[in-house]
């Protein structure tokens, strides 16, 4: 994903059984389409992506979302979080999930996160199990720079960008997130339906249909 950002080639989602929301095409239809691909003929959509660094030299882009938690599971930790320069309010939390419109159907849906059109330019934070019941989802502006700083001493932060990898987060240095400047160019099918897919794969329906 990331070099298929940098380099600005689309890439095709291809689902072999998995939940997952980019993956429009069956084995089968990506081998049907692929020569339309290869001549353009596909719709290409941008997704957002997320940078985020944790100190001089250390910075990742993430497709769905990053992750800030402590690095013992069973523990809260208490996470301040800094928008533009305004402080937003403490978190005493499990953890934060900050999610790009496309990861709004990942890991920020579990956590009771928002669902986010992909064409949005937000930014949505969603904090994991948060003592403090009023704490809720905060939906940023993409030009928003937010600077997270761990306020538990006796704690170590974890940084997972889309699950797969984790920063180094220094004893002082705060989490810096941000909206990436590339985006992720994704071939679609011509007819392709964000809400379409969100009712097949989440199993949505027109509501209760009994007899009072």
């Amino acid at each position: 994903v990331r070099e298929s950002a940098r380099e600005q080639v689309p890439i095709i989602g291809v689902n072999r059984g998995s939940l997952g929301f980019l993956t429009t095409f069956s084995a089968d239809e990506a081998r049907a389409h692929f020569a339309e691909l290869l001549g353009g003929a596909l719709r290409v959509d941008y997704r957002s992506l997320l940078v985020c660094s944790t100190g001089p030299g250390t910075h990742d882009l993430a497709l769905n979302d990053v992750l800030l938690k402590d690095e013992v599971n069973s523990r809260l930790v208490r996470l301040e979080v800094v928008a533009d320069g305004e402080l937003v309010t403490d978190f005493l939390c499990d953890g934060l999930i900050f999610s790009t419109p496309t990861g709004s159907t990942a890991y920020n849906l579990s956590a009771g996160g928002p669902i986010v059109h992909p064409a949005a330019k937000v930014v949505a934070m969603t904090p994991i199990c948060p003592h403090t019941l009023s704490n809720r989802a905060i939906i940023f502006r993409d030009t928003v720079k937010v600077r997270v700083f761990n306020r538990s001493p006796d704690s170590r932060l974890l940084v997972a960008m889309d699950g797969q990898r984790n920063l180094k987060v220094g004893e002082y240095s705060p989490v810096e997130i941000s909206v990436a400047k590339i985006c992720l160019p994704l071939a679609q099918k011509p007819d392709y339906s964000h809400f379409e897919v969100v009712r097949q794969k989440l199993a949505w329906s027109g509501g209760f249909s009994g007899k009072r």
